[in-house]
């Protein structure tokens, strides 16, 4: 009982060192007061406590066969290490029974989790898009700008490739001439920032965070669905796998969240080729994937956006596809994910209804 007490006032989980040491000192500086409190079992009779027991199981029935009537959007937040309920096995249950409900796990976090540091329910609130003003949620308009805290926490996820591969930025002045760094951006909106999607998209929180640092522009990235899909975050790793991107301003791919962006002078990151060249198949280093008629081109005139055409080298130089989506089809059950992965056609361009599927892909480090 008393380290689940401790765990409460500190919100540790009472099996480090240090509270395990504490719990013993209180234990022994305090032991003569503990036999005044049995008088506790006289108004606290067996009786009692089954009465109250029985109430709360009669209740929890109740409540559960009411749970899929519950069309609420709900986000639950569970924690790995709670010492007290078993908060990951009832929010998973939940998850379950709950039809519009996201799930976000904290494993390493205790029962008292917003006493703990690095917890930001806001945060967690925007990453996982709950966020709205409205009775729908509008991805545009809803958006909110991250925080200093928040940006540096989705730009650390992206640190790895700066010490990998110590990227350089080039860009052109009006004049023509080519200099290191970004002065030669256009700062104003609206503009379109168009370009070719390296393997796996690692140059993309790069990219995003130099112009954010550097120039002050925010790009607003146009995403694949499938990083705003619900019961996509259900088979990945960790159910917050994109909410970085999502904080940092990415929108769902359509018509209509390009035009609104436009229309509020944003600076909008698109990659014609998408998915299909970030996880471009054997064979397929710096291959374009583009539509014949790029429909983005239109709509940017509209406005008179800039269009701000990019390129990126050196992934593609980094690593090797050794597995592609050819090599996957002969594995058995693959199919079911590739199905889950892909369950709708979604249209993107224009009348063509064309799909971008979700593949998988597995790479490897080329050796000099």
């Amino acid at each position: 009982m008393l380290p689940n007490c401790l765990s409460l006032l500190t919100g540790a989980s009472g099996e480090d060192e240090v509270s395990q040491r504490a719990i013993r000192v209180f234990r022994e500086d305090h032991a003569h007061i503990f036999p005044p409190f049995s008088f506790l079992a006289d108004l606290l009779p067996k009786e009692y406590l089954d009465w109250k027991l029985e109430m709360l199981r009669s209740a929890s029935l109740f409540v559960n066969s009411r749970l899929h009537a519950v069309r609420a959007q709900t986000l639950l937040l569970a924690s790995g290490m709670d010492q007290l309920l078993p908060s990951r096995e009832e929010a998973e249950r939940l998850h379950k029974s709950l039809p519009n409900c996201r799930i976000r796990h904290f494993n390493d976090s205790g029962h008292t989790i917003f006493l703990e540091d690095g917890i930001d329910l806001v945060t967690t609130i925007k990453g996982a898009t709950c966020y709205r003003r409205s009775s729908q949620i509008d991805y545009v308009s809803d958006y909110l700008l991250p925080t200093p805290s928040e940006f540096q926490k989705a730009a650390d996820q992206y640190k790895w490739v700066d010490l990998a591969a110590s990227p350089v930025m080039f860009s052109t002045l009006k004049d023509g001439k080519i200099v290191k760094g970004l002065e030669g951006i256009p700062t104003e909106g609206p503009a379109v920032f168009v370009g070719y999607h390296m393997l796996m998209g690692w140059e993309l929180g790069h990219l995003v965070s130099r112009l954010f640092t550097e120039r002050n522009i925010h790009l607003r990235g146009i995403a694949h669905p499938f990083m705003f899909d619900r019961d996509i975050e259900l088979i990945m790793p960790d159910s917050s796998s994109f909410d970085g991107i999502r904080l940092m301003g990415a929108v769902p791919t359509s018509p209509a969240n390009f035009y609104k962006l436009l229309l509020r002078k944003s600076s909008v990151l698109l990659y014609p080729g998408g998915t299909r060249e970030a996880l471009h198949r054997k064979d397929e280093e710096y291959k374009l994937f583009w539509p014949e008629k790029p429909e983005f081109v239109r709509m940017a005139s509209r406005f008179g956006a800039q269009i701000i055409p990019f390129a990126v080298v050196g992934e593609d130089d980094l690593f090797k596809v050794v597995i592609d989506l050819d090599d996957l089809v002969n594995v058995p059950f693959y199919n079911l994910l590739h199905k889950r992965l892909n369950p709708d056609s979604v249209k993107l361009r224009g009348r063509r209804h064309e799909r971008k599927k979700m593949n998988t892909i597995g790479d490897l480090e080329k050796k000099p």
